[in-house]
């Protein structure tokens, strides 16, 4: 294996942009409870950005700023106004027409316009991001919010008439559910956790969000437009180590909704807490392991395109990056040779720079896993494939090609998470399907091929097993109009601009028989809802 890294990879702290070097330290000392930003003097977290400067003794992550170590005492206090705000759907904010609730998100999505790029800077310190993706983060979170927004007025306006059918007349409303708790990942720590609160907040819910352990800080600028821009207690904030602050959330049985990115152990876990199971609702963005399925007669170039930015896009910290690879035996050798040559070109570096595709990991620990994962696959007869892959220094870890991977890896079967690039040879494309069937994870799938029929009989197969099927495409879960969900250990529910309308609420009807005088009443109601 070739040295990949030059002593020079890592920046020295001078050479770092003024204008990006400019929004450090920050100091989030203040959460958002009822309405009130509360000062924090407790403990702090302190954090390092994965990007890493050269010092005399050697490589130091960037101090970024600290966030408050809440505790569950806080978490109490907040669920206590996060109850009150919503007083049994009696408070101000479930009770406001559903017009002046979405005036009242418009308005906040105004006020956070101007502090897109101190967020992206933020966003691009605290997770690594690159400054282009981060600021795009922060574009498709606004993006999200006005379609689910547009979403909201058309079911609105396609339940305004009312029902009738044997002697009854009635009319369907959408109620909110409660209190939604919702926590986002650090992989899309504005994205993912706004899919949650958003369409909550419209709803009608009060809301809690948990910050990520990365990702916090971005919300420094939010929290005083939060709490200009809604009634006391609807949105409330919480930040410090989940095991400390979730459990006294769900286990008092108050939390109604729950919106989490994450694996499915804790999914599980956290669910488990709440005593009464069958009152809340989740919506759930769990793990995956999503393969490319390479068939015969697939345009390699194009495969290769597709696969790289696939695996490769935030270092493949996504639970839509492609993760395993199938290729037919006799095609592998050029396969590999073309996904080797398009690897070289790949730029590693710092998030600031231009074109830059890899970059420093923000969990610790991450590199001396990957090259766990990578260790087990070469002492169970894996090789690298590409020159300088796996090479690691500090939080970087160099995208690595490795074949063939069989059953008996780890690789084969966790999800890497990471610049990994796992290929298993096939002689027979059952041996794929069957992997696709006992897979414990059921996100995505995609499949590169010429022939439209071969293409659609196995399309038609993964279905039963994957929520979406991409053909010729990486997988992804743009765009949002269409659902995002997983089977198995990979989701439940759905937080696409479509369905975002009947995440967090559910059908109440007021009927009666059907007379003029009920009708009259009935209209009433329906115009009193949105007066």
């Amino acid at each position: 294996m070739e040295p990949f890294f030059e002593d020079n990879f890592f920046p020295l702290p001078e050479e770092i942009p003024r204008e990006f070097a400019g929004v450090l330290p920050l100091s989030l000392d203040h959460y958002l409870s009822g309405g009130v930003l509360h000062k924090w003097d407790g403990p702090f977290r302190e954090v390092r950005s994965p990007v890493c400067v050269r010092t005399s003794s050697g490589l130091s992550g960037m101090p970024v700023g600290r966030y408050p170590l809440m505790t569950g005492k806080e978490s109490l206090h907040i669920l206590r106004s996060a109850r009150e705000a919503f007083d049994h759907g009696r408070g101000e904010w479930p009770s406001m027409a559903l017009t002046r609730r979405i005036e009242k998100v418009e308005g906040f999505i105004s006020k956070m316009m101007p502090s897109k790029d101190l967020i992206s800077r933020i966003l691009m310190w605290e997770i690594g991001k690159t400054y282009k993706d981060s600021q795009l983060e922060f574009d498709r979170t606004v993006d999200y919010a006005k379609g689910v927004i547009e979403a909201f007025r058309k079911v609105c306006t396609s339940t305004r008439e009312p029902i009738t059918g044997h002697g009854i007349v009635g009319r369907i409303e959408r109620m909110p559910l409660g209190v939604v708790l919702c926590m986002g990942p650090f992989n899309y720590p504005l994205f993912e956790t706004f899919t949650g609160l958003i369409p909550a907040l419209i709803s009608g819910n009060t809301v809690i969000f948990k910050t990520p352990r990365f990702g916090t800080l971005l919300y420094q600028p939010l929290l005083e437009i939060f709490r200009d821009s809604f009634p006391a207690g609807v949105v409330n904030e919480i930040s410090g180590e989940g095991k400390e602050v979730i459990p006294p959330l769900l286990s008092s049985g108050m939390i109604d909704g729950l919106a989490f990115i994450g694996t499915s152990t804790v999914a599980a876990y956290l669910r488990g807490l709440h005593p009464r199971t069958q009152r809340l609702r989740c919506v759930l963005g769990l793990e995956a392991k999503n393969p490319a399925i390479i068939l015969p007669d697939a345009d390699l170039d194009l495969t290769v395109k597709e696969c790289i930015t696939g695996a490769l896009s935030f270092n493949g910290q996504r639970c839509a990056a492609l993760k395993l690879f199938f290729v037919p035996k006799h095609r592998a050798e050029l396969f590999l040779a073309k996904f080797s040559a398009a690897l070289a070109a790949v730029r590693s570096g710092m998030p600031w720079q231009e074109n830059i595709l890899v970059t420093p990991l923000v969990e610790p620990g991450k590199p001396a896993y990957l090259a766990g994962l990578m260790g087990d696959a070469i002492s169970r007869g894996a090789e690298i494939m590409n020159s300088g892959g796996g090479s690691s220094s500090g939080t970087f870890f160099s995208p690595a090609l490795l074949y063939p991977v069989s059953p008996s890896m780890r690789l084969y079967h966790e999800e890497q998470f990471g610049p990994l690039i796992p290929v298993v040879p096939y002689n027979d494309l059952e041996e794929v399907l069957r992997y696709g069937a006992q897979s414990n994870y059921g996100q995505q799938a995609s499949l590169f091929g010429a022939d439209p029929e071969v293409l659609s009989r196995l399309a038609g197969h993964l279905m039963h097993h994957v929520s979406r099927v991409n053909i010729n495409c990486q997988c992804q879960r743009s765009p949002d109009v269409m659902p995002f969900t997983g089977r198995k250990d990979s989701g439940e529910g759905s937080l696409s601009i479509e369905d975002a309308p009947f995440a967090f609420t559910l059908p109440s009807i007021i009927a009666a028989r059907d007379t003029l005088a009920h009708r009259k009443i009935i209209g009433d109601f329906g115009e009193g809802a949105e007066g």
